[in-house]
Formats: structure tokens, C-alpha cells, sequence
């Protein structure tokens, strides 16, 4: 079991605290070709092929995650040793609440070895995995002005952000350099930590 990197904030992320990494700069996002998609207010969840985890491999048990342990069991048989799938769990509400999910958990990267792969070929592999993906707000290439208007346009009321990566693969070690995240400021306005908080699920689209 391998603990997934760490996503640093862009520059004009407002949401970063003082536990957060924060990019140095852009130079790595500056391409022909990048990939733009929503951040969800979930918990980020590996399924690997003995099973599944939170961020941290040795993560104690919550309620929360037995139906991602359930998903999990149907996906994990058809991976490789050295495939991951990683992506959001978003069975408990956070701060943000979903009233129409396509499922559970949304997927949003492909690891084979120590190489995330390319958007279209994450995308081909949910597809014969049967994993919903993130949505996608913006393919195509870098320009000055990119993130400052992604960043106007979230609907702050059920947006969390949005998190940029280049289209291509790209080693995991890359991961500071190859992709960013932008967090609304105020994302977070509950004291009690969802794990500690009543549990209410989100919703399915019907």
C-alpha cells in the first residue's frame, strides 16, 4: 500500500493554511494541453489490488467508508499489482453537500508504477473499470488568465475548487510541479471534523 502525494495549492489559492504546501510557481502547469477538474469535498480514497484506503494506509475504521470497502471489492480483482486508482469517497457530507452524485465515489487519477497516467488514458481505464470520473471544467491549453477566471466562475455555495494537472503523464514525484489545486477561502466553516460529526450521507442522482 502506497500513500498518494500530496497536492500542493496554485499561488492564488485562498484556501491554503500554515499545514499546506503552496507551489513555488507555474512553470510546470505552462503547456498545450492541461486538464481542469472540480475539486470534491470528499475523502481522498486509493483502491489498490488488496482492497482500499484513506490517504493514510493505516486509517482507523469509520462508518463512512463501508460502502467505499464494498465498491472497492468489485474493483480491486481487476487491477494489477502495480495499479492504483485514486479518487474521492464522497459517501459522508463534509462541508459541501451533493444532492445528485453519479456515485459515491468519482475517480480522478490512474497510477500505474510510479507514473500518473494521462488523462485520456485514465479516462479509458474508468470506463472498463466502471468508475465515475470528476467532472472536467476546462481542457486545453495554459493562458495568463486561466485560473484567476475558473476561479470566478465556482458557484461558492457547492463548489470546493478545482484542482489543474498537465494532460499528459507524468512521474508521481512530479506531482508538485504537474498539478495544483486551487480551495476557496471560508471552505471549511464547521469546528467539528466530519469524522466526529453525525453522519449524513450525500445524495445519488436518481
Amino acid at each position: 500500500m502506497k500513500k498518494y502525494g500530496r497536492t500542493y495549492h496554485l499561488p492564488i489559492s485562498p484556501g491554503a493554511t500554515s499545514d499546506d504546501k503552496v507551489m513555488r510557481g507555474i512553470d510546470g502547469l505552462i503547456t498545450g494541453d492541461l486538464v481542469v477538474t472540480e475539486k470534491m469535498d470528499g475523502e481522498n480514497t486509493t483502491i489498490h489490488r488488496s482492497g482500499s484506503h484513506a490517504r493514510s494506509p493505516d486509517s482507523r475504521y469509520h462508518p463512512a467508508r463501508d460502502w467505499l470497502k464494498g465498491f472497492a471489492a468489485g474493483i480491486s480483482p481487476q487491477l494489477s499489482d502495480d495499479e492504483r486508482i485514486v479518487g474521492e469517497n464522497l459517501y459522508a457530507r463534509h462541508s459541501v453537500g451533493y444532492d445528485d452524485l453519479p456515485s459515491y465515489f468519482l475517480g480522478f487519477g490512474w497510477i500505474v508504477g510510479d507514473v500518473i497516467q494521462s488523462w485520456d488514458a485514465t479516462l479509458a481505464r474508468f470506463g472498463e473499470l466502471g468508475i465515475a470520473p470528476v467532472p472536467t471544467l476546462f481542457r486545453g491549453p495554459y493562458r495568463p488568465d486561466l485560473f484567476e477566471k475558473l476561479a470566478n466562475s465556482l458557484d461558492r455555495s457547492r463548489q470546493e475548487g478545482f484542482v489543474v494537472r498537465v494532460a499528459a503523464e507524468f512521474p508521481e514525484v512530479d506531482m508538485p510541479l504537474r498539478m495544483g489545486k486551487y480551495v476557496r477561502a471560508g471552505h471549511v466553516q464547521d469546528e467539528t471534523h466530519w469524522m466526529r460529526a453525525e453522519l449524513v450521507p450525500n445524495r445519488l442522482a436518481k
